[in-house]
């Protein structure tokens, strides 16, 4: 466990807020705890936790609702959310997995178990991140690929086009200078449709690029 890993606990009862947030403080985690689920959205504009533990029942936002909220959206719907509950039916359980609930502990609550899911939770939204962070350099790696294999060309006949022009001044043979202008102009137009496909880019999609690599299929 990592001693900066942060845990929200989102409970409206005394006794059991009390003996949370001991617990969990005692093991290391830096802790939060807010009486419903309204105070909670408050918190989670400045604290971002990698586990939540939210009571279902509770006053203005119960757990299942404040789930709700946040599994569906992108900023938040990573973190581990585990719910306590009274309620052991499993039609009960089936709403809150529905609504996008992680895990659940049956009141009363042992504390080992409680540490364990916590530690779970963690490992869990670790990876998450890890696999996020992968996605993020793989499409770096992409566009990477497709600018450099979409501007090369046209590039390449800028290079040529200009020396050819230079060498033509300093010959003074200004006759091939039409045809010369002709293909910049062509390559500068070329570069410009790129420029102009990348930044309206919508639902890209790859093709090969090299065995290892992609690249984004811009038309």
């Amino acid at each position: 466990m990592n001693n900066s890993d942060k845990i929200l606990i989102v409970e409206d009862e005394k006794d059991t807020r009390f003996i949370l947030e001991k617990l969990l403080t005692k093991n290391g985690y830096e802790v939060v705890i807010t009486h419903n689920g309204s105070e909670a959205l408050d918190v989670l504009k400045t604290f971002s936790p990698k586990v939540i533990v939210a009571d279902w029942t509770m006053p203005i936002l119960d757990g299942l609702q404040l789930c709700k909220i946040l599994k569906s959206n992108d900023d938040t719907k990573v973190i581990y959310y585990i719910i306590l509950t009274a309620r052991t039916s499993l039609k009960d359980r089936v709403t809150g997995l529905d609504v996008g609930a992680d895990d659940f502990l049956i009141k009363p609550i042992e504390n080992q178990e409680l540490l364990a899911r916590i530690r779970s939770g963690t490992r869990i939204f670790n990876l998450q991140n890890e696999l996020k962070s992968i996605e993020h350099s793989k499409a770096i790696v992409e566009m990477a690929c497709t600018i450099g294999h979409q501007f090369n060309n046209p590039l390449s006949s800028l290079m040529m086009t200009i020396n050819n022009i230079e060498e033509e001044i300093k010959s003074k043979d200004f006759n091939e200078l039409d045809d010369d202008f002709k293909i910049v102009s062509q390559s500068i137009v070329r570069i410009k449709s790129l420029v102009d496909d990348l930044v309206h880019l919508q639902n890209p999609t790859t093709i090969d690029y090299t065995a290892e690599n992609k690249m984004i299929k811009l038309k």
